[in-house]
C-alpha cells in the first residue's frame, strides 16, 4: 500500500522546480512595502560595516598601540582607502594604517595607551550601533513579512474559494490545510528570520572578501583559498535537503490528510472496529514523514560540521602561513606582515566562516520554505473548471423556468455520465429525479447551480444560458437542501443567515417557524443564540436538515433543489421535514431526489435515470401503469420504505395506495 505511496514523494522530490520563478513570484508579494525593505537595505549595510570594521580596528590596536615599532615598519600594509596620508618623513602608526592616532614609533607609554583606549570605546561603540541596527533590520523585516504572509494566506483562501467542486473531489482536505498552515509557517520562518540573516550573510562575505583583498591580495588569496570546497559542499548538501525537504512537505500533507479523515470518520471507525487499522495507517504515513524528515535533516546536519572543520583549516592556514611570515620578516605583495595583520585576517577569516556556516544551517529553512511556496503557487495556478465568462452577465430575478437542451456532461473526458438529457420545469413545477445510484441524479441538479459544467447542450433558465450569467446572481438564486446538512461552529441565528447574512433576526425567526424549527430552538439552553458543536454536533440529523430548510427559506429563492433531504430521518421526523418542504415549495420550481414516496407521489413530472439518460417520464400514477423501469423500482425499494401499505382490490399494484399518516 505504502510501497506505491513512497515512490510517488521520491517521483515529487525529482521533478524540476524554477527555484528562480517561485522567488520572483514571491517577491512581487513585497513589493507594496518597499519602503521598509529599504530601510531594512541600510540599516543591513551598516550593520555589517559595524561587524567588517572590528578585525581591522583590533588589528590597529595591535600594531599602533600594542607593538608601534613594528607597525611602523609595515607602513602601507594596511588598506589605502582608509589611511590618512602624511607628509614623507619619519613613520608614524598613522602611515601603517592607523586611523585615530598620529603618534610617532616612539611615542610615550601614556599617549599609546591613551589612543588604545579611544580605539576600544570606539569598537564598543561600533558594536553597541550594531546590535541596535541588527534589532532594527529584524523588526522591519518581520513587519514586512508578515504583512506578505497575510496577503499569501488570504489570497490562497481566496483561491480555493474558487475552486471547483471536482477538485475537492480530487484533493484530500487535509493536504489542502497543509497548504495554508504547514506550507505557511515555513515562509514565515524564512521571511521573519532566515532571509535577512541569508542576505546579511552574503553582504558580510562579499564585505570581508574585498578588505581582505584591499589589505593583502596574496595573503587573502592564501585565506581564502578553502572557500571554493566550502562553497561546493554547500551547494551539493543544500541541494540533497531540498529534495528531501520536498518530501517532508508532500508526507506532513498526507498525515494531516490521514489525521483529518481518521478523526472525521471516528463513529464509523468505533462502528466498525477498525481503530487498529486506523492506528496502523496512521502509524505507517507516520513512518514515512518520519524517514523523510531525518533524511532531509541528516543532510543539513551533516554540512554544519563539515564547514566547520573547513574552517578550522582556513584557520590553520592564516597562522601557519602568516606566523612563517611574520617570523621570517618576510613580505607579500610589497608589504609586511605584522601581529596586527594576522590578527585581522583571523578575526576576518573567522566572520567569513561564520555566516557561511549561518547561511548552510538556514539554506535548510530556505529549501523548506521554497519548496513549501512552491505547493503553494502549484494550488494558486489551479485553474477552476468551473469559470466566468469575461463579458457574464448578472441574471435578472428569475421566473422558474428551467430548460435541459440534449444536455451531456462527464467528469473523466470520454466517459459521460449524463448522455442527451431534455427537460422542461415550467414555474411552479416540481420535477422529481429517481433512479439508481450512479444514474446521474445529482449530476442533473448540480448543473443548475453550475457546480459542474455541461460538455454539450445547454442548461438555461428563463431563458438565458448559465454559462452567460454571473456565478453570484445565479448561485443566490437557487435554493438547497441536501442530504448532509453542513453546520458551522456558530449560533443557530448564524446558521440560519448564513443565507442571507443582511436578514434581521425577525426574518430569520420567520424562516424557522416555516421550516417547523422554531419550537426545537426555544427548547436549545439559549435559543437562537446557542453555539452549536462542530458540524452541528448535538442536535439529531433531523434537526440539522430543519435547520437547512429554514437557511433555504430565508434565501427566498425561485429554484429549490432537495438531494435526498428526508432519507438519513425517521419517519415521523420526516413527516414534520415533508411539511417544511411542502410549505417551501409552494410557488417555486423544485427538483427533488428522493427515495421516500411522499415527495414524488406529488411531483408535477417524475423522471427516471439510468446510466445517465432519462428512460421514463410523467407522473406517478401514469409510470405505474406504463409497468415499466419505475414500476418494478417501486416495487422492489418505494413500497417496502413505506410503514403503512393497505392493498385494495386484490393484489393489482396499479391501486395500490399509501397511508400517508
Amino acid at each position: 500500500m505504502f510501497g506505491g505511496h513512497d515512490r510517488l514523494l521520491q517521483q515529487e522530490a525529482r521533478k524540476a522546480v524554477s527555484v528562480g520563478a517561485t522567488l520572483r513570484r514571491l517577491s512581487r508579494y513585497f513589493k507594496p512595502y518597499w519602503w521598509t525593505l529599504s530601510l531594512v537595505g541600510v540599516l543591513m549595510v551598516i550593520n555589517t560595516y559595524t561587524q567588517v570594521i572590528g578585525p581591522e580596528l583590533i588589528g590597529q590596536a595591535v600594531d599602533c598601540f600594542l607593538t608601534p615599532a613594528v607597525a611602523s615598519e609595515a607602513a602601507g600594509a594596511l588598506s589605502a582607502d582608509f589611511a590618512i596620508p602624511l607628509s614623507q618623513g619619519e613613520l608614524t602608526p598613522a602611515e601603517s594604517g592607523c586611523w585615530f592616532a598620529d603618534l610617532p614609533a616612539n611615542a610615550p607609554r601614556q599617549d599609546l595607551l591613551d589612543g588604545l583606549v579611544r580605539l576600544v570605546l570606539i569598537v564598543t561603540g561600533l558594536y553597541i550601533l550594531g546590535s541596535v541596527t541588527g534589532g532594527l533590520m529584524f523588526f522591519g523585516m518581520t513587519w514586512s513579512g508578515q504583512h506578505v504572509l497575510r496577503a499569501l494566506r488570504v489570497n490562497l483562501f481566496d483561491h480555493m474559494q474558487k475552486l471547483s467542486l471536482g477538485f475537492y473531489s480530487r484533493n484530500e482536505t487535509g493536504n489542502l490545510m497543509s497548504r495554508i498552515t504547514n506550507d505557511t509557517d515555513t515562509l514565515q520562518q524564512v521571511l521573519t528570520f532566515a532571509l535577512i540573516q541569508v542576505l546579511g550573510g552574503v553582504l558580510l562575505i562579499v564585505w570581508i572578501a574585498y578588505n581582505m583583498l584591499a589589505l593583502n591580495w596574496i595573503y587573502a588569496l592564501l585565506s581564502l583559498s578553502i572557500v571554493p570546497v566550502m562553497a561546493y559542499a554547500t551547494i551539493w548538501f543544500s541541494a540533497q535537503a531540498r529534495r528531501a525537504f520536498r518530501q517532508t512537505r508532500q508526507a506532513i500533507g498526507d498525515v494531516n490528510a490521514e489525521l483529518e479523515e481518521s478523526i472525521t470518520g471516528v463513529r464509523e471507525s468505533q462502528a466498525f472496529s477498525r481503530e487498529e487499522a486506523n492506528i496502523e495507517s496512521f502509524r505507517a504515513s507516520n513512518a514515512i514523514n518520519r524517514d523523510a524528515n531525518v533524511k532531509a535533516v541528516a543532510y543539513t546536519s551533516a554540512l554544519a560540521p563539515t564547514l566547520e572543520s573547513l574552517g578550522f583549516v582556513a584557520i590553520a592556514i592564516v597562522v601557519g602561513v602568516g606566523g612563517v611570515l611574520m617570523l621570517r620578516g618576510q613580505n607579500l605583495a610589497g608589504s609586511a606582515v605584522t601581529l596586527g595583520l594576522i590578527i585581522t585576517f583571523l578575526g576576518y577569516v573567522q566572520r567569513f566562516n561564520q555566516p557561511i556556516a549561518q547561511i548552510s544551517v538556514l539554506w535548510a529553512n530556505l529549501q523548506s520554505a521554497i519548496a513549501g511556496a512552491e505547493r503553494i503557487f502549484e494550488l494558486m495556478d489551479e485553474i477552476p473548471e468551473v469559470q466566468e465568462k469575461v463579458n457574464a452577465q448578472t441574471m435578472p430575478p428569475i421566473k422558474g423556468h428551467v430548460v435541459f437542451d440534449n444536455v451531456w456532461a462527464e467528469y473523466k473526458t470520454g466517459e459521460p455520465v449524463l448522455r442527451g438529457i431534455d427537460l422542461e420545469a415550467k414555474p411552479g413545477q416540481t420535477v422529481a429525479i429517481v433512479g439508481p445510484t450512479g444514474a446521474g441524479k445529482t449530476t442533473i441538479i448540480n448543473l443548475i447551480p453550475r457546480f459542474w459544467d455541461v460538455t454539450d447542450g445547454s442548461v438555461r433558465i428563463d431563458g438565458m444560458d448559465v454559462r452567460d450569467a454571473t456565478l453570484t446572481s445565479l448561485r443566490s438564486q437557487i435554493g438547497i437542501v441536501l442530504q448532509d446538512s453542513f453546520l458551522f461552529s456558530t449560533t443557530v441565528m448564524e446558521n440560519i443567515r448564513f443565507s442571507r447574512p443582511s436578514a434581521s433576526d425577525e426574518e430569520v425567526m420567520a424562516a424557522a417557524q416555516l421550516a417547523q424549527a422554531h419550537e426545537f430552538i426555544e427548547r436549545l439552553p439559549e435559543g437562537y443564540k446557542t453555539v452549536l458543536g462542530e458540524r452541528g454536533s448535538g442536535l439529531s440529523q433531523g434537526q440539522r436538515q430543519l435547520l437547512s430548510i429554514a437557511r433555504a427559506a430565508l434565501a427566498d429563492p425561485h429554484v429549490l433543489i432537495l438531494d435526498e433531504a428526508t432519507s438519513s430521518v425517521d419517519t415521523r421526523t420526516e413527516r414534520k421535514i415533508q411539511t417544511a418542504l411542502e410549505t417551501l415549495m409552494e410557488g417555486r420550481t423544485s427538483f427533488v431526489i428522493a427515495h421516500r414516496l411522499s415527495t414524488i407521489r406529488k411531483a408535477d413530472q417524475l423522471l427516471v435515470v439510468n446510466a445517465g439518460e432519462i428512460i421514463e417520464r410523467g407522473t406517478h400514477e401514469e409510470l405505474l401503469t406504463a409497468r415499466g423501469f419505475y414500476y418494478n423500482l417501486y416495487m422492489s425499494q418505494f413500497r417496502a420504505m413505506e410503514p403503512t401499505i393497505i392493498a385494495l382490490n386484490g393484489s393489482d399494484p396499479e391501486k395500490i395506495h399509501i397511508d400517508e399518516r
